[in-house]
């Protein structure tokens, strides 16, 4: 058998869908499909959000199909938790981690002891940092992510046709998730020429990264920091525009905007964008509130790491897009990405015909 932790080949593979669930659990395979035979440990960062619950169960469920038992915890936004759970999972000869980091600093030392007993490492979604012990990377295309929803804000306030100008709050993710930059850097590519040219302004003056992230992607932390914008900044003006990186922020930025009596006729809600077309906010986006999401079929980032396992427990080449980008600032990590999609009132039926929600669900 080839050495697990050095197999690498660049043609990216289609990765078929299953199936969309919400539990947690230890699993193990009855149905046919690939060799199978091994346990995966499945790290995951916590049970706040209704994504990492489907990518959690869709993780088991796709390993399951190809005859692997797994684990699957979740570090509930704990990171001393995390490390304690992956080092359990160690402990319990997993011949391979999924993880998604929920301090993407704080692995080194317990991905080590992964190194040292010969566990391949993937990182799930969120890029772990400052180690040589992560071997692969799965995720989106995180600078899409943030062109995505800085492109609707450009075409909804008619920016590219000289409109403005028009007031504008960003936000962004975690300050300890490595996605917070991509989704940063990608919005600002194509906001930053309209607030150079003064089309957009930021009353607040908060652009800067440091200033604006979010801990632990938290509403609450978002809708505080919303309430206080507009008590400092907005006596006799309206914000025109929210920046929102992921809904749970973006639902916590309209509680706040709606207790400033934005949502009337006099006073009507911004744009607002977000990511991971929750239910709550797709709901939200139907009925005239928050204004897009972007979508990422979770499922498929599911079946893609399994697939990986899959590749590596069984010495075959490893099918990866990119092996350069990716830099964890020891070295860069071979990635497979996929591809988002915008979704707002127009087009939300895109989650219905991929059978990601149901018609009843939206209603």
């Amino acid at each position: 058998m080839l050495n697990r932790r050095a197999v690498l080949a660049g043609a990216l593979l289609a990765f078929p869908l299953s199936a969309c669930g919400k539990d947690e659990g230890t699993s193990g395979g009855t149905s046919g499909g690939s060799s199978g035979g091994g346990t995966v440990g499945i790290a995951m960062p916590t049970r706040a959000s209704e994504r990492w619950l489907t990518d959690g169960k869709t993780l088991v469920q796709g390993l399951k199909t190809m005859e692997y038992k797994s684990t699957l915890v979740y570090g509930d936004d704990d990171p001393k938790a995390q490390v304690a759970q992956i080092e359990k999972l160690i402990q319990q000869g997993v011949d391979a981690l999924i993880i998604a980091a929920i301090d993407n600093k704080s692995l080194n030392s317990v991905l080590a002891k992964a190194a040292a007993a010969e566990i391949p490492v993937i990182a799930y979604d969120r890029l772990i940092l400052g180690t040589k012990d992560v071997d692969y990377y799965v995720s989106f295309d995180n600078e899409m992510v943030g062109r995505m929803q800085a492109h609707f804000i450009i075409e909804k306030l008619g920016l590219e046709d000289g409109e403005g100008p028009f007031n504008i709050e960003l936000f962004a993710g975690s300050p300890d998730d490595n996605n917070t930059k991509y989704f940063f850097d990608g919005s600002m590519a194509l906001l930053q020429p309209f607030l150079d040219s003064k089309q957009l302004v930021v009353p607040s003056g908060q652009l800067e990264l440091d200033k604006i992230t979010t801990l632990r992607w938290d509403g609450p932390t978002a809708q505080k920091r919303m309430t206080d914008i507009l008590n400092g900044s907005y006596s006799g003006k309206k914000v025109d525009a929210i920046l929102s990186p992921y809904d749970g922020i973006s639902r916590g930025v309209l509680a706040a905007l709606n207790l400033d009596g934005y949502g009337t006729d006099l006073k009507p809600l911004p744009i607002v964008t977000g990511q991971d077309a929750e239910l709550a906010s797709v709901k939200s986006i139907i009925a005239g509130g928050q204004s897009q999401t972007v979508y990422k079929d979770v499922r498929r980032l599911a079946d893609a790491a399994a697939n990986m396992v899959d590749e590596i427990l069984n010495d075959r080449v490893v099918s990866i897009d990119n092996s350069v980008t990716y830099k964890n600032g020891v070295k860069p990590v071979p990635a497979v990405l996929l591809q988002p999609t915008s979704v707002d009132k127009s087009n939300y039926d895109v989650l219905i015909s991929d059978e990601y929600f149901t018609a009843a669900e939206l209603k």
